[in-house]
């Protein structure tokens, strides 16, 4: 080939050119490996090759005379290897790269090796690009492109400035427009790194729109995030969007202790930055459930509907579970609760009077931000070791905020309403919390009442105040209630009453009752008392709340359980949204304690139960699928 780019008389009249060189016995042999492999890729079978001629050998650095036609092969060789920068396509790349080295001119092996023509050439490459190749495809043509070009965009062939000795590859340039990148990637290998259980998706409550702002707020170190600038899919790459982890700088590892703390507002344990972090709006997620089981040794066969209920959307951050009268084998009891509640949640504590059973599960990644937990029982016998009747409370800080959860049994009887204002007087002068727990807010405390020691209280249990009205009354009243409106009822319930007038329960309140009495039911059905007694049906089981600051607490729901019927109470259930407050590392932290006995027997059974549905479902598919002719 000629400077000006056309044909030379030798490559038109096809003759045989004889060059002599030396030729690397080992280069040649790979060369015509890959044209072996790439004539199988193109045929799917072994088909027949035309064998090339070997490359020219590399110019010494130390030769002074370099013609212009071989600068020129050169830089040619140099621009059909720019795209070589995917390593995935290097192999591939290779075969393509030889084909354009290929000097128009040619080059024999020995006497009897023929010259290339374009005819050949044109048919490789065109063979190449119909098997799909993307690298014979991407740059098959690289040098009929160079050659295309005006001679004032060619390059200089008498530039004779030293190249560096490896070969550099520049980027692919693409051939159409490139698809948009969404700004919500991840790389694949962080995105593992972060993640927790993959089913565990109620972590991404908020809105998808809040997302950016959610993990601006996430990140601990906010001089991180302007190191980062406006780069998005940094922040993202680095966070999972399924995780609340966050990255920990080695200067916060060297300055934090978790048992102990930082006792100044920033940088605690306790503090604003790890409450922001695990709930961006400040507000958590409690679930309380009462429930009288009349002492029966026999549970329902699933919980679920007791503490998750198909119409909740989300799972609860904190569980409270107050019983009166319990089953007799409490830790049977404890662990029926944590199969339920499965892996994600731990039993935090546990505490009992008699037959009074309180339990507390939290979330398991939340136990670090628990102190230590306290309980305290009182009873309202006069014989004291009749434990029947009387409170039990729990009591926790967690961040900043101080929680109380107490459930009780009252005396019964209709017409018992002062003993019960007595019982109530007796439990929150008498039980004894917290012991070392800090008081948040001791200038609000009152030595004669425990529920102004905390900043959130829950109250559950069965009061066993009555509804003052017959019962002929009462089913009349309840056979007119339209949409759920207990209103007619409630004005004869005796707590409500009280409550009005101050004598007990000062201070508390109660979401609105949209829900039956709960009280009294025979076993197994949805019919109140047949017996003799005739009992008129109450709203014994309740549940209350009270608070330090206003709408610290929000009622989400409160409603009872009719498909638990295994005693003659139904149980009541209510979630609320919990405002919390940060704290200092002032206090004895739980350092994660819980009950891992209760949870490794719990999740056992949660497994097995698993097992055996499969089974049984593998079971019967296959004994329905066989059938007989008759």
């Amino acid at each position: 080939m000629t400077e000006n780019g056309e044909h030379s008389p030798i490559h038109r009249s096809g003759e045989v050119s004889k060059v002599k060189t030396s030729v690397d016995p080992k280069s040649c042999k790979n060369h015509n490996e890959a044209l072996k492999l790439t004539a199988r890729k193109a045929e799917g079978e072994i088909s027949p090759y035309q064998p090339r001629p070997p490359l020219l050998p590399r110019l010494s650095k130390s030769s002074k005379s370099v013609s212009v036609e071989e600068t020129l092969r050169a830089r040619r060789l140099r621009n059909s290897q720019e795209s070589l920068s995917d390593p995935v396509e290097t192999g591939s790349s290779t075969d393509s790269l030889k084909e354009d080295q290929t000097a128009p001119g040619g080059f024999g092996l020995s006497d009897d090796a023929p010259i290339r023509t374009d005819q050949d050439s044109d048919a490789r490459l065109l063979s190449a690009v119909t098997t799909g190749s993307p690298v014979f495809r991407d740059r098959g043509s690289s040098l009929a492109e160079y050659e295309r070009r005006p001679h004032s965009q060619q390059s200089d062939p008498t530039d004779h400035r030293a190249g560096p000795t490896k070969l550099r590859l520049s980027p692919v340039q693409p051939t159409g427009t490139l698809p948009a990148l969404e700004k919500s990637f991840a790389s694949a290998p962080l995105r593992a790194a972060n993640r927790i259980d993959r089913d565990c998706l109620d972590y991404n409550v908020l809105p998808r729109e809040k997302l950016g702002e959610r993990l601006h707020r996430n990140l601990s170190d906010s001089r991180l995030l302007e190191n980062m600038g406006s780069d998005s899919a940094s922040v993202n790459s680095m966070r999972s969007s399924y995780s609340v982890l966050s990255p920990i700088r080695p200067q916060d590892v060297r300055n934090r202790s978790f048992l102990e703390g930082s006792v100044l507002g920033s940088g605690a344990l306790l503090g604003a930055e790890e409450l922001d972090r695990h709930f961006p709006d400040r507000r958590m997620g409690v679930y309380v459930a009462t429930w009288n089981m009349q002492g029966e040794k026999g549970l329902p066969t699933n919980l679920d509907d007791l503490l998750l209920p198909t119409d909740s959307k989300f799972a609860q951050d904190f569980y409270i579970i107050g019983v009166q009268e319990g089953c007799p084998d409490k830790k049977e009891w404890e662990t029926r609760l944590q199969e339920t509640l499965g892996p994600y949640y731990v039993m935090l504590y546990a505490a009992s009077h008699g037959v009074l059973y309180l339990t507390v599960f939290v979330r398991r990644d939340l136990i670090w931000f628990c102190s230590e937990v306290e309980h305290a029982t009182v009873t309202t016998r006069i014989i004291s070791q009749i434990k029947t009747k009387g409170a039990v409370g729990i009591a926790l800080t967690f961040f900043g905020t101080s929680f109380l959860f107490i459930t009780s049994h009252f005396t019964s009887g209709d017409a018992k309403v002062y003993e019960r204002v007595l019982d109530y007087n007796k439990i929150i002068e008498a039980l004894a919390l917290p012991k070392g727990l800090p008081d948040t807010n001791p200038y609000r405390s009152t030595a004669s009442d425990v529920t102004t020691r905390f900043d959130q209280v829950f109250w559950c249990g069965d009061f066993n105040f009555r509804l003052c009205k017959d019962r002929d009354d009462v089913e009349a009243i309840m056979n007119r209630t339209v949409g759920g409106d207990m209103g007619p009822l409630l004005e004869h319930d005796q707590l409500s009453k009280e409550m009005k007038d101050g004598s007990i329960f000062k201070g508390f309140q109660e979401a609105p009752i949209h829900f039956l009495p709960t009280y009294k039911f025979d076993i197994g059905c949805d019919i109140y008392d047949t017996t003799s007694k005739q009992r008129t049906p109450s709203y014994t089981d309740r549940i209350l709340f009270r608070s330090r600051q206003a709408d610290d607490i929000k009622v989400v729901k409160y409603t009872s359980c009719s498909s638990i019927k295994t005693s003659d109470h139904r149980p009541v259930v209510s979630v609320f949204q919990v405002k919390l407050r940060p704290g200092r590392d002032n206090i004895p932290l739980g350092a994660g304690q819980f009950d891992r006995d209760v949870y490794l027997e719990g999740i056992r059974r949660r497994i097995t139960r698993e097992l055996k549905r499969k089974e049984a479902m593998k079971n019967q598919s296959s004994s329905s699928s066989i059938c007989t002719i008759s």
